[in-house]
C-alpha cells in the first residue's frame, strides 16, 4: 500500500512539475503574451506556494512607501535621499514612488539594501533619472546613472538615461552607461533605457525585463547576467559604421549567464547592426519570435575577430521574422529546434516561480 502511495505521489509530482513548466512557457503568438503573463505570474496574495521564504517575508504585512516629489509634496525631493532613508539590512519591501520630472542624480543602491522598488507614479509621464557620467570619469560599469547592487530590485515606469555626448571614436572613455544591475532576481516593467555605447550593463544575477525600450549603438546590452527580455523594443541608432546590440560575458560553457530575447522588436534602419558578439569566450545570446527590421546585417553575428571563441560561444535564433531575420547567417549561428528553444522561452530559465511578481500596484 505504501509503495502504491509513493508511486501515486511521484506521478502526481511529475504531472505538477510538467504542468508548471508548460504554464511558464511563453506563447509563440505575441497577441497571447499579456494574457499568458497574467496567468503565469500572479500577484503575491495568490502566488505564495512557490515563492522563496524570504520573498514571502518581504512582501507580507504591507509595504513601506516613500514618496519622492520635486514639488516638495513628498517625503523627499531626491531619489538619492529616499534610498539613504532605507535601512541597511532591510528585509521588507520598500516602494519609492517617484513623481514626474527630471531627476539629475547619480544613484547607487548598495548590496545591503534589498527589496527596493522604484515606481514611477504616472506610466504615461514617467520620471527621468539622468546623469552624464562617462567611462573616462568613473570606469565603464560605474559610469551608470543608476547602479543597483542589491537583490530583489524592481523598477517600473521609469526613464533611465545617460546624458553624456555620443562617442565619436576620438575621445577616450566616451562610453557611458544608463543602468547597471548587479543584484540577483530583479525585474523591470515599462522602463526606458537611453544611451549610446554600453547603455545597459546587465551585469550578473537573474533578471526579467517586460514592456521596456533599450536604445544604443555599440555593445549596448552587456554583461554576464542570465536574463529574459520579453516584449521589449531593442532600438539601434543609426550614424555609426557598425552597431552591436549585445556583448555577453559568460566565461565558461557551464556558466549560468545568457540573454534570452523573446517577442522583442529589433528596430532601426541602416543595415549596420549585429545581434551580438562575444565579450568573453562563452557568450550566450538567443533571440526567439523576434521581429527584426533591416537594421540587422545578413550575417547577424560576429566572433569579435576571435575565431577560437566559436567552440564555446552560443548564439541562437528561433522563429524570428522580418527583413533582418533573413539572409545568410554567420556559420557559427545556431538555428534552434523547438526542443532547444524551450530552455530560453520559459520563465523557468530564470527560476521565476521562486521570486518573480507582476508590476506593483501603488
Amino acid at each position: 500500500m505504501g509503495k502504491q502511495l509513493s508511486i501515486a505521489f511521484a506521478s502526481f509530482l511529475l504531472v505538477t512539475i510538467a504542468f508548471t513548466i508548460k504554464a511558464q512557457t511563453i506563447p509563440a503568438n505575441d497577441a497571447e503574451v499579456n494574457a499568458w503573463f497574467q496567468a503565469a505570474v500572479k500577484p503575491f496574495s495568490s502566488h505564495k506556494r512557490t515563492l522563496e521564504s524570504n520573498v514571502i517575508e518581504a512582501e507580507s504585512g504591507g509595504v513601506q512607501i516613500i514618496d519622492v516629489r520635486q514639488d516638495g509634496k513628498g517625503k523627499f525631493k531626491t531619489i538619492s535621499d529616499a534610498v539613504k532613508h532605507v535601512k541597511i539590512g532591510n528585509t521588507k519591501r520598500v516602494v519609492i514612488t517617484i513623481g514626474p520630472g527630471e531627476y539629475k542624480e547619480k544613484i547607487k543602491v548598495d548590496r545591503f539594501k534589498s527589496y527596493i522598488t522604484f515606481y514611477g507614479t504616472d506610466p504615461k509621464n514617467r520620471p527621468t533619472i539622468t546623469f552624464a557620467g562617462t567611462a573616462a570619469q568613473y570606469g565603464t560599469v560605474d559610469s551608470a546613472t543608476l547602479i543597483v547592487e542589491s537583490d530583489y530590485f524592481v523598477g517600473a515606469n521609469l526613464i533611465i538615461s545617460n546624458a553624456a555626448p555620443r562617442p565619436d571614436g576620438k575621445r577616450k572613455g566616451a562610453q557611458a552607461s544608463a543602468m547597471r544591475i548587479s543584484g540577483d532576481k530583479a525585474a523591470f516593467y515599462n522602463c526606458k533605457f537611453v544611451g549610446f555605447q554600453d547603455t545597459l550593463c546587465d551585469d550578473k544575477g537573474k533578471h526579467f525585463f517586460k514592456d521596456c525600450f533599450i536604445q544604443g549603438t555599440v555593445d549596448f546590452i552587456f554583461g554576464e547576467a542570465r536574463s529574459i527580455y520579453l516584449n521589449t523594443e531593442i532600438h539601434v541608432l543609426s550614424g555609426d559604421p557598425m552597431a552591436v546590440i549585445t556583448a555577453h560575458a559568460r566565461k565558461t560553457p557551464t556558466g549560468e549567464g545568457g540573454y534570452s530575447f523573446v517577442h522583442c522588436p529589433v528596430t532601426g534602419t541602416g543595415g549596420h547592426a549585429l545581434l551580438g558578439r562575444p565579450w568573453m569566450e562563452a557568450a550566450r545570446v538567443v533571440y526567439s519570435y523576434c521581429t527584426m527590421s533591416n537594421v540587422v546585417k545578413p550575417e547577424g553575428w560576429s566572433n569579435n575577430n576571435k575565431p577560437q571563441f566559436q567552440k564555446t560561444m552560443f548564439f541562437g535564433e528561433y522563429q524570428n521574422k522580418g527583413p533582418g531575420a533573413a539572409g545568410k547567417r554567420a556559420p557559427f549561428t545556431k538555428m534552434l529546434t523547438a526542443a532547444e528553444a524551450k530552455t530560453f522561452t520559459s520563465l523557468e530559465y530564470i527560476e521565476a516561480a521562486k521570486w518573480l511578481l507582476p508590476p506593483p500596484k501603488v
